[in-house]
């Protein structure tokens, strides 16, 4: 598991057990980080210093999307219905990712590259699970944290810095783009072979999971304990 995974974990779990965020509904908190990435879409597109607050809003929306998943854990609200709102407001929480890197100035073509590589990546492991594939398969590079990271630099930079990156001059969304497109075909090819191995391990005719878990080790950042736990991985 990477750097910033493990970290990103350790700072949901502790958030996810104090009180007053115990109390609150999963759902709700699913509901309040998708609102959080569209309102970080309408701050970067604002110009001006409004790209600050964009990266404030796309790292609490990487937040909230792990304290959905780590409160129903830890409180017992974990259901099925509950894994399908979750990698719902996943999914457009990363469509919204992409949207802020392409109002910032990133070209539509990378910013589409960025958004089908996150979504065929979810794509692969949800059906791997679907079919008996027991856990997200691989923790890859392309994790919702690293998503978050790159999101938040490219707004951070164009906030602070607007004539570009030191040194090259390239707008910080084209080359936060860029790096999530990288990390994306890195990603995909290691869940690829996390799913082969897993299902590979099935004797035949073995039956798969009960219910289809679409959250993924990305929902390592919604707040599921790290693969090999003995929790269960999603709500």
């Amino acid at each position: 598991m990477s750097p910033p995974v493990r970290v990103w974990l350790g700072v949901v779990q502790g958030i996810a057990r104090t009180r007053p965020v115990a109390r609150i509904p999963p759902d709700a908190l699913s509901v309040a980080g998708v609102l959080c990435a569209a309102g970080a879409v309408g701050a970067a597109a604002a110009g001006g210093a409004w790209p600050l607050l964009a990266a404030l809003l796309v790292v609490l929306t990487g937040l909230l999307d792990g304290l959905d998943g780590a409160v129903a854990l830890h409180t017992g609200k974990a259901r099925p219905l509950g894994e399908v709102v979750d990698a719902t407001a996943d999914r457009l929480g990363d469509l919204a990712f992409a949207a802020v890197l392409l109002v910032l100035g990133a070209p539509p073509a990378l910013c589409a590259a960025a958004a089908a590589l996150v979504l065929l990546h979810e794509y692969v492991r949800a059906r791997a699970q679907a079919a008996g594939m027991r856990g997200p398969g691989a923790v890859t590079v392309q994790e919702r944290p690293t998503r978050v990271i790159v999101v938040a630099v490219a707004a951070l930079g164009t906030g602070l810095f607007p004539a570009g990156t030191p040194w090259t001059g390239w707008a910080w969304a084209t080359v936060c783009a860029g790096g999530w497109v990288v990390v994306g075909v890195a990603g995909l090819v290691h869940v690829g072979v996390g799913v082969r191995r897993g299902l590979g391990r099935r004797a035949p005719g073995q039956a798969g999971p009960t219910s289809p878990a679409t959250i993924d080790a990305d929902s390592a950042t919604s707040g599921s304990p790290p693969p090999g736990c003995a929790e269960p991985p999603t709500r």
